[in-house]
Protein backbone atom coordinates (compact mmCIF):
# COMPACT_ATOMS: atom_id res chain seq x y z
CA UNK A 1 0.00 0.00 0.00
CA UNK A 2 1.89 3.00 -1.32
CA UNK A 3 0.13 6.14 -0.09
CA UNK A 4 1.25 9.37 1.52
CA UNK A 5 -1.27 10.18 4.22
CA UNK A 6 -2.06 13.76 5.11
CA UNK A 7 -0.52 14.42 8.49
CA UNK A 8 -1.50 17.91 9.57
CA UNK A 9 0.33 21.17 9.15
CA UNK A 10 2.62 23.42 11.21
CA UNK A 11 -0.23 25.93 10.95
CA UNK A 12 -3.69 24.41 11.11
CA UNK A 13 -5.17 27.74 10.06
CA UNK A 14 -3.29 27.58 6.76
CA UNK A 15 -3.60 23.83 6.12
CA UNK A 16 -4.69 23.41 2.50
CA UNK A 17 -5.37 19.66 2.80
CA UNK A 18 -8.99 18.44 2.88
CA UNK A 19 -10.73 17.67 6.16
CA UNK A 20 -10.91 14.03 5.04
CA UNK A 21 -8.40 12.25 2.85
CA UNK A 22 -9.96 9.68 0.53
CA UNK A 23 -7.80 6.77 -0.61
CA UNK A 24 -9.32 4.21 -2.95
CA UNK A 25 -7.52 0.94 -2.32
CA UNK A 26 -9.67 -0.60 -5.04
CA UNK A 27 -13.07 0.17 -6.60
CA UNK A 28 -14.94 -1.28 -3.58
CA UNK A 29 -12.56 -0.40 -0.74
CA UNK A 30 -11.97 3.11 0.57
CA UNK A 31 -9.77 4.26 3.46
CA UNK A 32 -10.55 7.67 4.93
CA UNK A 33 -8.30 9.68 7.21
CA UNK A 34 -9.38 12.66 9.25
CA UNK A 35 -6.99 15.59 8.96
CA UNK A 36 -4.92 16.22 12.11
CA UNK A 37 -5.62 19.92 11.66
CA UNK A 38 -9.28 19.12 12.34
CA UNK A 39 -8.57 16.77 15.26
CA UNK A 40 -5.23 15.56 16.55
CA UNK A 41 -6.50 11.97 16.80
CA UNK A 42 -6.64 11.80 12.97
CA UNK A 43 -8.41 8.42 12.95
CA UNK A 44 -8.66 6.17 9.92
CA UNK A 45 -12.14 5.04 8.85
CA UNK A 46 -12.96 2.20 6.48
CA UNK A 47 -15.72 2.13 3.85
CA UNK A 48 -16.30 -1.30 2.28
CA UNK A 49 -18.77 -1.67 -0.57
CA UNK A 50 -20.64 -4.85 -1.42
CA UNK A 51 -23.20 -5.56 -4.11
CA UNK A 52 -26.21 -4.89 -1.86
CA UNK A 53 -24.95 -2.47 0.80
CA UNK A 54 -21.83 -0.84 2.20
CA UNK A 55 -20.39 -0.64 5.69
CA UNK A 56 -18.67 2.36 7.26
CA UNK A 57 -16.44 1.30 10.14
CA UNK A 58 -16.15 4.17 12.66
CA UNK A 59 -17.20 7.80 12.20
CA UNK A 60 -14.22 9.80 13.41
CA UNK A 61 -13.40 12.34 16.08
CA UNK A 62 -15.48 15.40 15.15
CA UNK A 63 -19.26 15.68 15.30
CA UNK A 64 -19.89 18.81 13.24
CA UNK A 65 -20.42 18.36 9.51
CA UNK A 66 -19.20 21.94 9.06
CA UNK A 67 -15.70 20.93 10.17
CA UNK A 68 -15.83 17.24 9.30
CA UNK A 69 -18.21 16.55 6.37
CA UNK A 70 -18.16 12.78 6.68
CA UNK A 71 -21.70 12.12 5.51
CA UNK A 72 -21.21 14.19 2.36
CA UNK A 73 -17.97 12.39 1.51
CA UNK A 74 -19.50 8.97 2.16
CA UNK A 75 -22.60 9.80 0.12
CA UNK A 76 -20.39 10.71 -2.83
CA UNK A 77 -18.66 7.33 -2.61
CA UNK A 78 -21.66 5.05 -2.14
CA UNK A 79 -23.36 5.22 -5.52
CA UNK A 80 -26.78 4.90 -3.90
CA UNK A 81 -26.05 1.79 -1.84
CA UNK A 82 -27.74 1.37 1.56
CA UNK A 83 -25.31 1.95 4.43
CA UNK A 84 -24.48 0.05 7.61
CA UNK A 85 -22.47 1.95 10.25
CA UNK A 86 -20.41 -0.17 12.67
CA UNK A 87 -17.54 0.61 15.04
CA UNK A 88 -14.25 -0.81 16.24
CA UNK A 89 -15.10 0.41 19.77
CA UNK A 90 -16.92 3.17 21.63
CA UNK A 91 -14.23 5.77 22.37
CA UNK A 92 -15.18 9.29 21.35
CA UNK A 93 -12.71 9.63 18.48
CA UNK A 94 -14.42 6.70 16.73
CA UNK A 95 -18.09 7.62 17.20
CA UNK A 96 -18.23 11.43 17.18
CA UNK A 97 -19.90 11.81 13.78
CA UNK A 98 -22.55 9.12 14.34
CA UNK A 99 -25.11 11.90 14.50
CA UNK A 100 -24.50 12.75 10.84
CA UNK A 101 -26.05 9.39 9.90
CA UNK A 102 -28.97 9.18 12.32
CA UNK A 103 -31.52 10.55 9.83
CA UNK A 104 -29.84 9.25 6.66
CA UNK A 105 -32.24 7.17 4.53
CA UNK A 106 -31.45 3.48 3.97
CA UNK A 107 -29.01 3.51 6.87
CA UNK A 108 -28.60 1.20 9.86
CA UNK A 109 -26.49 2.71 12.64
CA UNK A 110 -25.43 0.23 15.31
CA UNK A 111 -24.43 1.99 18.56
CA UNK A 112 -20.88 1.29 19.68
CA UNK A 113 -21.49 0.56 23.36
CA UNK A 114 -20.88 -3.03 24.43
CA UNK A 115 -24.49 -3.95 25.16
CA UNK A 116 -25.79 -2.68 21.82
CA UNK A 117 -22.90 -3.73 19.58
CA UNK A 118 -22.34 -7.14 21.09
CA UNK A 119 -26.06 -7.93 21.00
CA UNK A 120 -26.12 -7.00 17.30
CA UNK A 121 -23.11 -9.23 16.52
CA UNK A 122 -24.35 -12.01 18.80
CA UNK A 123 -21.34 -11.76 21.10
CA UNK A 124 -23.49 -11.26 24.18
CA UNK A 125 -24.46 -14.92 24.23
CA UNK A 126 -21.23 -16.21 22.68
CA UNK A 127 -18.22 -13.86 22.85
CA UNK A 128 -16.03 -16.45 21.09
CA UNK A 129 -18.15 -16.71 17.96
CA UNK A 130 -17.03 -15.41 14.59
CA UNK A 131 -19.92 -13.22 13.42
CA UNK A 132 -20.48 -12.44 9.75
CA UNK A 133 -21.71 -9.30 7.99
CA UNK A 134 -22.95 -9.93 4.46
CA UNK A 135 -22.70 -6.91 2.17
CA UNK A 136 -23.73 -8.89 -0.90
CA UNK A 137 -20.88 -10.72 -2.60
CA UNK A 138 -18.62 -9.63 0.26
CA UNK A 139 -18.85 -11.20 3.72
CA UNK A 140 -16.86 -9.80 6.65
CA UNK A 141 -15.83 -11.90 9.65
CA UNK A 142 -16.07 -10.14 13.00
CA UNK A 143 -14.51 -10.97 16.36
CA UNK A 144 -15.05 -9.61 19.85
CA UNK A 145 -11.58 -8.39 20.87
CA UNK A 146 -11.73 -6.63 24.27
CA UNK A 147 -8.69 -5.40 26.13
CA UNK A 148 -8.25 -1.86 24.88
CA UNK A 149 -12.00 -1.33 25.29
CA UNK A 150 -14.68 -3.68 26.56
CA UNK A 151 -16.72 -3.38 23.34
CA UNK A 152 -13.83 -3.71 20.85
CA UNK A 153 -14.49 -5.54 17.58
CA UNK A 154 -12.00 -6.62 14.91
CA UNK A 155 -13.10 -7.04 11.29
CA UNK A 156 -11.59 -9.35 8.67
CA UNK A 157 -12.34 -8.73 4.99
CA UNK A 158 -11.52 -11.77 2.82
CA UNK A 159 -11.93 -9.67 -0.34
CA UNK A 160 -8.82 -7.62 0.45
CA UNK A 161 -7.19 -9.65 3.22
CA UNK A 162 -7.49 -6.64 5.55
CA UNK A 163 -7.59 -7.26 9.29
CA UNK A 164 -9.09 -4.09 10.78
CA UNK A 165 -7.98 -3.92 14.41
CA UNK A 166 -9.16 -0.51 15.60
CA UNK A 167 -7.11 0.65 18.57
CA UNK A 168 -6.17 -2.89 19.61
CA UNK A 169 -3.22 -3.06 17.21
CA UNK A 170 -1.72 -0.09 15.37
CA UNK A 171 1.52 1.87 15.07
CA UNK A 172 1.17 3.83 18.26
CA UNK A 173 0.31 3.72 21.94
CA UNK A 174 -1.63 0.57 22.73
CA UNK A 175 -3.59 1.58 25.81
CA UNK A 176 -4.65 -1.55 27.68
CA UNK A 177 -7.67 -1.29 29.95
CA UNK A 178 -7.89 -5.02 30.75
CA UNK A 179 -4.54 -6.86 30.62
CA UNK A 180 -5.85 -10.46 30.74
CA UNK A 181 -8.48 -9.65 28.10
CA UNK A 182 -5.88 -7.96 25.90
CA UNK A 183 -3.63 -11.01 26.17
CA UNK A 184 -6.47 -13.32 25.20
CA UNK A 185 -7.37 -11.05 22.29
CA UNK A 186 -3.85 -11.05 20.86
CA UNK A 187 -3.71 -14.84 21.21
CA UNK A 188 -7.06 -15.11 19.43
CA UNK A 189 -5.99 -12.82 16.59
CA UNK A 190 -2.84 -14.88 16.07
CA UNK A 191 -4.86 -18.10 15.96
CA UNK A 192 -7.42 -16.50 13.63
CA UNK A 193 -4.77 -15.28 11.18
CA UNK A 194 -3.12 -18.71 11.14
CA UNK A 195 -6.06 -19.90 9.02
CA UNK A 196 -6.70 -16.84 6.83
CA UNK A 197 -4.59 -14.91 4.32
CA UNK A 198 -3.90 -11.42 5.70
CA UNK A 199 -2.43 -8.78 3.41
CA UNK A 200 -2.42 -5.90 5.91
CA UNK A 201 -3.17 -5.38 9.59
CA UNK A 202 -4.75 -1.93 9.71
CA UNK A 203 -5.50 0.03 12.87
CA UNK A 204 -7.12 3.43 13.31
CA UNK A 205 -4.17 5.73 14.06
CA UNK A 206 -0.51 6.42 13.40
CA UNK A 207 1.31 7.78 16.46
CA UNK A 208 4.85 6.49 15.93
CA UNK A 209 7.68 8.27 14.15
CA UNK A 210 10.01 6.48 11.73
CA UNK A 211 12.57 6.32 14.56
CA UNK A 212 12.08 2.91 16.21
CA UNK A 213 10.42 3.16 19.61
CA UNK A 214 9.75 6.91 19.40
CA UNK A 215 6.16 8.17 19.27
CA UNK A 216 4.79 11.64 18.71
CA UNK A 217 3.59 13.43 21.86
CA UNK A 218 -0.10 13.22 22.68
CA UNK A 219 -2.16 15.95 20.97
CA UNK A 220 0.41 16.42 18.21
CA UNK A 221 -1.27 18.04 15.19
CA UNK A 222 1.64 17.78 12.73
CA UNK A 223 3.36 14.47 12.05
CA UNK A 224 5.61 14.83 8.99
CA UNK A 225 7.70 11.76 9.83
CA UNK A 226 5.14 8.95 9.96
CA UNK A 227 5.71 5.26 9.25
CA UNK A 228 3.18 3.40 7.07
CA UNK A 229 -0.32 2.67 8.36
CA UNK A 230 -0.14 -1.00 7.43
CA UNK A 231 1.30 -3.65 9.71
CA UNK A 232 1.65 -7.42 9.31
CA UNK A 233 0.72 -10.61 11.13
CA UNK A 234 4.30 -10.66 12.36
CA UNK A 235 3.48 -7.55 14.40
CA UNK A 236 0.84 -9.56 16.25
CA UNK A 237 3.55 -11.99 17.26
CA UNK A 238 5.81 -9.11 18.32
CA UNK A 239 3.03 -7.72 20.51
CA UNK A 240 2.50 -11.16 22.03
CA UNK A 241 6.22 -11.42 22.80
CA UNK A 242 6.08 -7.97 24.39
CA UNK A 243 3.15 -9.06 26.56
CA UNK A 244 5.20 -11.97 27.88
CA UNK A 245 8.21 -9.72 28.46
CA UNK A 246 6.17 -7.07 30.30
CA UNK A 247 4.42 -9.57 32.54
CA UNK A 248 2.84 -7.88 35.54
CA UNK A 249 4.83 -4.64 35.25
CA UNK A 250 2.61 -1.57 34.84
CA UNK A 251 3.78 1.50 32.95
CA UNK A 252 4.85 2.53 29.49
CA UNK A 253 6.80 -0.02 27.46
CA UNK A 254 8.26 1.13 24.14
CA UNK A 255 9.03 -1.22 21.25
CA UNK A 256 10.15 -0.36 17.70
CA UNK A 257 6.67 -0.22 16.14
CA UNK A 258 4.37 0.34 19.12
CA UNK A 259 4.20 1.40 22.76
CA UNK A 260 2.23 -0.69 25.22
CA UNK A 261 0.68 1.33 28.06
CA UNK A 262 -0.88 -0.56 30.97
Amino acid sequence: MDVRWIHGSPSAKHDADPEIQVYRYDERTVILRQNKSVNYEAPFLYLLLGEQRAVLIDTGATASADFFPLRRVVDELLGGLPLLVLHTHAHGDHVAADGQFVDRPDTELVPADRESAWRWFGFGSDPDRVATVDLGGRVLECLATPGHHEAAVTFYDPATGFLLTGDTVYRGRLYVDDWPAFTRTVDRLIAFTDTRPVTHVLGCHIEMTTTPGVDYPIRTTYQPDEPPLQMTVDHLHRIRAAISEIGDRPGRHAYPDFVICR
